[in-house]
């Protein structure tokens, strides 16, 4: 049996586009192949595969994918990327992209925040009021 498991992506038509567009976003992204039914693609090194399926099925918030960001500049360039051209910024960290798929863009530096029972409450506070997670805010409110 195989080791991997990699989830599927359902698209109108535009499957290899999307995966372009996430490729160009993330580094360490890549197309492994493509045919006119089925892209497979890495993203940071985790193998997608993205599906022409027609307009059937749409994304819904139940299932995002999670950026999890070395610092603000990551935050900032994943979330102005993602969000352009037609995206939706939501509240949280989360956005959905142009093709419809949530995202939440969450710095390494708020688990950290999470972790101490202090002030993980406040932080709460702080995230609850944010769109895009700032990391200064977020220390702010830690005190």
């Amino acid at each position: 049996m195989s080791d991997s498991i990699y989830p599927c992506l359902w698209f109108d038509g535009n499957a290899l586009e999307a995966a372009e567009f996430y490729c160009s976003i993330l580094p360490e992204s890549r197309i492994v192949s493509a045919n006119p039914i089925v892209v497979i693609f890495e993203l940071r090194g985790r193998k997608f595969m993205a599906l022409n399926g027609g307009p059937k099925y749409h994304f819904t918030e139940a299932i995002s994918l999670v950026v999890d960001c070395a610092n603000q500049d990551e935050v900032d360039h994943c979330w102005e990327k993602l969000s352009e051209n037609g995206g939706e910024e939501s509240r949280c960290g989360w956005l959905k992209d142009k093709f419809g798929l949530s995202w939440q863009i969450v710095p390494k530096r708020l688990g950290e925040l999470m972790s101490d029972p202090s002030t993980a409450g406040k932080v709460m506070e702080a995230l609850l009021k944010m769109n895009k997670l700032v990391i200064a805010d977020l220390e702010a409110a830690a005190g």
